[in-house]
């Protein structure tokens, strides 16, 4: 087999060339980052349930109009997705005082936000992800106006969404990070879609039945253990794998996962570069 060119590598995915032009192939590895990654683990288990969480979410997103980058998996590790323009923010939504909103504000951890708090974070490892502002942000031509009003309007709706999805398993929706891209379509028309992954690595998620019990990467961050059990919980509360799960005895049952149905966003799939509801773009193409 070819070996496969290598657009980019980070803390829990490489990115590699598509099967076509205008894709990539997203792989989900095992390793465990906390703390801009000063803290570091190799968990088996790990990447192929944040695939298959990550490709049902977005798949559940298309399905209300949110455009995504996912097209399909294509197997237990690996996504085939748009290849987009990322926009270099990290979008934060919180509904319950968790992590580093405590440590900056005082607050009492499970405190619920009397609503949804939005927060925006320069993405730069270099710079450890800084908490920046939105004049920040169109002050340095990261995103315009109209792009951001767009953004923060999806991550309503997709907070919305998820609140309700993962109360219907028993989970709460602390807080979760998004990624956007930019995508220009075949009459030079641009899009904004939702990139990167929504799975237990980057959502907080607290068992709503069992004391708030933490079933996303807190599990790491704080030694609680447990974590690749937490995130096949979440997975089989979704209907994702079998119960009894995929990691058995601390590894993987290649023939189960194997096994399991792929997931495709036939959505995603045919939109073919055009927005979902096939109208004019309304924002002028830029120069």
């Amino acid at each position: 087999m070819a070996k496969r060119k290598v657009i980019h590598e980070g803390k829990a995915k490489i990115i590699y060339e598509g099967l076509e032009p205008g894709t990539l192939i997203q792989y989900f590895k095992d390793d465990a980052t906390a703390f801009n990654a000063q803290k570091k683990d190799v968990i088996a288990g790990k990447g192929v349930l944040n695939n298959r969480i990550s490709s049902h979410l977005m798949t559940r997103l298309e399905e209300i109009g949110i455009p995504t980058h996912f097209i399909r998996s294509l197997n237990m590790r690996e996504q085939l997705v748009r290849e987009v323009e990322i926009i270099p923010i990290e979008v934060v939504i919180r509904n319950v005082a968790a992590g580093s909103l405590c440590k900056r504000l005082g607050l009492k951890e499970g405190m619920i936000l009397p609503q949804p708090l939005i927060e925006f974070y320069y993405k730069n490892d270099a710079l450890g992800d800084p908490m920046i502002g939105e004049h920040h942000i169109i002050t340095f031509g990261w995103a315009d106006p109209l792009e951001m009003e767009e953004i923060i309007t999806m991550s309503y709706r997709i907070n919305d969404f998820l609140n309700g999805l993962f109360s219907g398993i028993g989970l709460k929706l602390v807080d979760f990070k998004l990624e956007f891209g930019r995508l220009w379509g075949e009459y030079g028309e641009l899009y904004l879609m939702l990139a990167d992954e929504i799975s237990p690595d980057n959502c907080r998620l607290w068992d709503v039945n069992n004391n708030n019990e933490k079933m996303d990467k807190d599990r790491f961050r704080q030694d609680l253990g447990g974590l690749v059990e937490a995130y096949q919980q979440v997975a089989e509360r979704l209907g994702l794998v079998p119960k009894g799960g995929i990691i058995q005895g601390g590894s993987i049952n290649e023939q189960l996962a194997a096994g399991l149905e792929e997931i495709e966003n036939e959505l995603a799939r045919e939109r073919r570069l055009r927005s979902l509801n096939k109208v004019k773009p309304q924002k002028p193409v830029k120069s």
